[in-house]
């Protein structure tokens, strides 16, 4: 172990008695008291020193051997631990594959290493995102952009489904470049993907093998549900979503509709919330929904460019990818069985919560999944002495 405290949270003396790391509610501590040694002793844990070479130096300082021992249990109890070699062997794999490329990724592990408090625990999340496979669909102004942040992020395989030709309105500084217009949305955005990854995929790896080649791929650990016509995020259609519900895959919606950004629900297969519970409700509220849906559906040139401001669409890009990375992570993020809507000018974010609706054959209905107390979410103090 070559342990550090984490450099994600900003360290500052209260006193001559207390430190405090981590400036915001959510995540500061309070440690204390700590008298100057101790003091001393913390300024060496910056990931360069094993255990026997700490014990040896607090030992030229005076201090016995096992005070570095309670320290670090100390520090870890309080999630201020990083171990700079920990994570297991798909840690070190990636060290080791990735090399130079990590660096690119030191932002990420900081913050992984604040919300995540394990000493490497950072690095092990980080491997594992290597190892899954998401599939976004859709390559225009919210689609691509959620594509390339996955892909930086360091997820292992990410692929893109669209059909066309990029055209001049679906090109965004977080998305497909102007030099795309008139390719294949679907190549694009597979190139896309490639320039952003960390560590360089092979030319390809982004597409499906033919229909008629045996698949040799890992499942899919995530569908995110980003068309270019956001009314099918608003108000998915079920019938799409069955194949998802019937192979257990988890699927996140986010896009744009009318000056209205939309990120969630994501549904957990007999978990939470789906697409036909959506539409249930709805109609339960207005029987006159299915009817105009149906019109709304069918009566669109889809070769239009709707309304989908750049600002907007960037932002629910960011929040989807935030979304989907706190759940490829082992978290539930809020969008679990939630949508979160925001809209010009305002820009004020609004969630509205679905449960299972008894008409609805996926089998969410009485299961809480992702479901808030009242009150979570809202800023809280978690210092502790």
């Amino acid at each position: 172990m070559h342990p550090m405290v984490k450099r994600g949270l900003r360290r500052a003396w209260r006193d001559l008695r207390y430190v405090q790391f981590g400036a915001t509610s959510a995540h500061a501590v309070i440690v204390g008291p700590v008298d100057t040694a101790t003091g001393s002793l913390i300024s060496l844990l910056d990931g360069t020193r094993g255990l026997p070479r700490l014990r040896d130096e607090a030992k030229a300082m005076g201090l016995p051997e096992s005070q570095v021992d309670a320290l670090l249990a100390r520090l870890a109890t309080a999630g201020l631990v990083d171990d700079t070699t920990g994570g297991g062997p798909e840690a070190d794999a990636l060290r080791e594959r990735a090399g130079a490329a990590l660096e690119r990724l030191r932002p990420d592990l900081a913050s992984l290493s604040v919300v995540h408090p394990e000493p490497g625990a950072a690095m092990a999340r980080l491997a594992a995102r290597g190892a899954t496979r998401v599939q976004v669909r859709g390559a225009g102004r919210v689609g691509a952009a959620i594509a390339a942040v996955l892909s930086a992020s360091g997820v292992g395989r990410v692929d893109v489904l669209d059909s066309g030709h990029t055209a001049p309105w679906d090109v965004t500084p977080a998305g497909l470049a102007a030099d795309a217009v008139g390719e294949r949305r679907d190549a694009a955005a597979g190139r896309l993907v490639r320039q952003c990854a960390p560590v360089r995929l092979p030319r390809g790896v982004h597409r499906p093998p033919p229909a008629d080649q045996p698949r040799d791929e890992p499942p899919l650990s995530l569908v995110v549900v980003a068309p270019r016509d956001g009314l099918a995020v608003y108000a998915p259609d079920p019938a799409v979503a069955e194949q998802w519900l019937g192979t257990g895959t988890p699927h996140l919606y986010a896009g744009v509709l009318e000056a209205t950004g939309v990120v969630g629900p994501l549904v957990l297969p007999g978990g939470s919330a789906c697409a036909g519970c959506m539409q249930g409700a709805r109609t339960d509220r207005d029987p006159a929904w299915p009817r105009m849906l149906a019109q709304w559906r069918s009566g669109r040139d889809a070769s239009l460019a709707g309304p989908c401001d750049l600002a907007l669409a960037t932002a629910v890009a960011g929040l989807a990818t935030a979304h989907a990375l706190a759940f490829l992570d082992g978290d539930l993020p809020a969008s679990t069985g939630a949508r979160w809507e925001v809209s010009l000018p305002l820009l004020e974010w609004r969630s509205e919560w679905f449960r299972g609706h008894p008409d609805c054959s996926c089998g969410a209905v009485g299961h809480t999944v992702g479901e808030r107390a009242p009150g979570a979410g809202e800023p809280h103090d978690t210092m502790t002495g």
